[in-house]
């Protein structure tokens, strides 16, 4: 296992005791609804689509409360008065109303949904936009799976609600406070009737809800821990297939699902609680009303078009807080899941551009030093990974690192890479220290090979151009010939041979061969190699070997080697032991020395 592995496996056990089953921060709980107002920028951002579905619901919502009108004429004016024509013109203008409010329902419609569509997008852009710029700290402590579930099952449920849920509360909301004012016109004893049942309805509403929202925050991190389990099992289906675990790791994934079944099941009945509160205390409202109506009718203080009329907007109001209920527990739901988006788009990265950046200097010549670093990992306070480090590294000398496992080597990479900073010390570059220019520039000076081939799907030029977008194709088949890359390439389709999900195409020796040419067409000023030749035989070591060396004429090469034998012709060997330079020289005065260099080449060469 290498040091950088067991360093993750740490940062991920410390981050699931920090964080519970997720690996997060415990967190915050908003109040109410407000979290939902973050979306507000992403919903007016869209001018174009924003406002005609603004204009369209308010127009619909004064065709609703205009019909009730129609319906009291056609009672008074024609019911009333046995008029045949004045009742068919009734219906006639009734049936109008109603044509023009479907096509400007339908109308609406489509632009909110259109709205939630694009806000969504929006936001779903934002926020993979921060995770791929947050840095590797913040991954340390992130279960695999949990931010593409924030990407995938947060969005969409912010989505849903955008462009359906939102648009019926908006609806519905004005329509039951035009309807109050209409009834409040029409017969204010009644109406009083409506404002006594309302907050009673309400109050079990924002208790209930409360809970609701709480649960529906649990339901989606249980649902996160599920896609976690899937996702790490199915990145590694050949290791759990080899070792037998498919119905090991199935019965996880089932319990899993079972835990955030159970979840959503408290959620299901706390809302099932304020639903028949809800319609409890509604209809008990509406019965006591229309008692009180027909006193009103009986007492000619009110006509029957005006009680039709009034009951018409009764309804429309009942009918519209029963849906203000519903919407109200897919607000709670919207809230958890903005929060869960919110902390990610609030993250600062621990890496970032000062406020008023230097220039790199031009050309850059690859002179490295390390001065004096000290850092220790952000899960892992009380082991210095680096302690007091120094290394000074000459413009083109090619300098190997060896050394036990959790000697600080990849460490090194990891800093000049600067998916870390130091916490104290510096480390520079020509001269130039790696907090004074934007992570960009910096990590432009950097070509790197990993222990571990990292390709994507698409062609092979797409993963060379991955390292220098504006490579030519001549220049990435020069890269793949000097990485002895090109000869299998050429028999599949070339550069556009499609190397398959993480390079699944091609064998192991092949995957490291595309990324040493990935390397290797960057033409950075420094070559990073985490052991880069441990997956090739013995003739493609020594082909990529001779390739290597080649590419290190005229640029710093760091190597990080496990086998010795790969590092005898480097200019200089440095081994590191806790953190620190505990030898260097070349292989014959290291080996002449009897330190650790020479028990590490006694075990690889002697085979003792």
């Amino acid at each position: 296992m290498t040091e950088h592995q067991t360093q993750a496996d740490q940062d991920r056990k410390a981050g699931t005791r920090r964080g519970g089953s997720a690996g997060l921060p415990d967190r915050p709980k908003s109040k109410k609804l407000r979290p939902l107002l973050q979306l507000w920028p992403y919903v007016a951002g869209r001018g174009a689509i924003f406002w005609p579905a603004l204009l369209l619901l308010l127009a619909g919502v004064g065709i609703t409360l205009y019909l009730p009108v129609v319906l009291r004429d056609i009672v008074d004016n024609g019911l009333a008065n046995n008029d045949i024509p004045a009742i068919n013109q009734g219906f006639m203008t009734f049936i109008g109303v109603v044509i023009v409010m479907t096509l400007v329902t339908s109308a609406r419609f489509y632009f909110m949904s259109l709205l939630g569509e694009r806000a969504a997008a929006d936001l779903r852009s934002d926020v993979y936009k921060k995770l791929i710029n947050l840095s590797s700290g913040y991954y340390s402590s992130l279960r695999s799976g949990e931010a593409v579930s924030r990407l995938t099952a947060d969005v969409t449920l912010i989505e849903s609600f955008l462009g359906s849920s939102a648009s019926i509360f908006l609806r519905n909301a004005l329509s039951l406070t035009g309807a109050l004012i209409m009834m409040f016109i029409l017969n204010w004893r009644l109406t009083g009737v409506m404002f006594v049942a309302v907050p009673l309805v309400m109050i079990p509403m924002f208790i209930i809800g409360t809970r609701v929202r709480k649960l529906s925050s649990a339901v989606q991190d249980r649902i996160a821990d599920a896609a976690g389990e899937a996702s790490e099992s199915l990145e590694a289906i050949e290791l759990v297939q080899a070792y037998g675990q498919e119905a090991t790791r199935a019965e996880r994934f089932r319990m899993a699902c079972e835990t955030a079944f159970q979840a959503a099941r408290r959620r299901i009945g706390a809302q099932t609680l304020m639903s028949g509160s809800v319609i409890f205390g509604l209809f008990t409202g509406i019965a006591f009303m229309s008692w009180l109506a027909i006193q009103e009718v009986l007492a000619e203080r009110m006509t029957s078009g005006e009680l039709a009329q009034f009951s018409m907007y009764a309804l429309s109001g009942v009918s519209g807080f029963g849906m203000l209920a519903d919407v109200f527990n897919a607000a709670m739901r919207t809230s958890g899941a903005i929060q869960r988006c919110s902390e990610i788009l609030n993250e600062e990265p621990d890496i970032r551009a000062p406020e008023n950046p230097r220039a790199m200097p031009s050309p850059v010549t690859g002179a490295v030093q390390f001065d004096q670093v000290s850092f220790s990992y952000p899960t892992d306070t009380n082991a210095a990974a680096l302690d007091k480090f120094d290394l000074k590294i000459k413009s083109g000398e090619t300098v190997a690192l060896v050394g036990p496992s959790g000697a600080g080597k990849s460490t090194v990479f990891r800093m000049l890479l600067r998916f870390y900073d130091p916490q104290s010390g510096a480390i520079l570059l020509d001269g130039m220290d790696a907090r004074a220019v934007t992570p960009q520039d910096w990590r432009a000076q950097f070509g790197y090979v990993p222990q571990e081939a990292a390709l994507f799907s698409g062609s092979a030029a797409d993963n060379l151009k991955f390292a220098s977008p504006k490579a030519t194709d001549e220049e990435i088949i020069n890269a793949l010939k000097a990485s002895e890359a090109w000869r299998f390439l050429e028999t599949k389709k070339g550069l556009q041979a499609e190397l398959g999900g993480r390079g699944k195409n091609l064998s192991g020796g092949e995957r490291q061969r595309v990324a040493i040419a990935r390397a290797l067409v960057r033409d950075a000023p420094v070559m990073l190699l985490d052991e880069a030749t441990s997956a090739l035989d013995a003739e493609n070591e020594r082909l990529v070997q001779a390739a290597l060396d080649k590419a290190s004429d005229g640029r710093t090469t760091l190597v990080i080697a496990h086998r010795l034998a790969t590092v005898r012709r480097a200019d200089r060997i440095v081994v590191m032991d806790k953190g620190r330079v505990a030898e260097e020289g070349d292989h014959e005065s290291l080996v002449s020395q009897g330190g650790i260099y020479a028990h590490l080449a006694e075990l690889q060469f002697s085979g003792s």
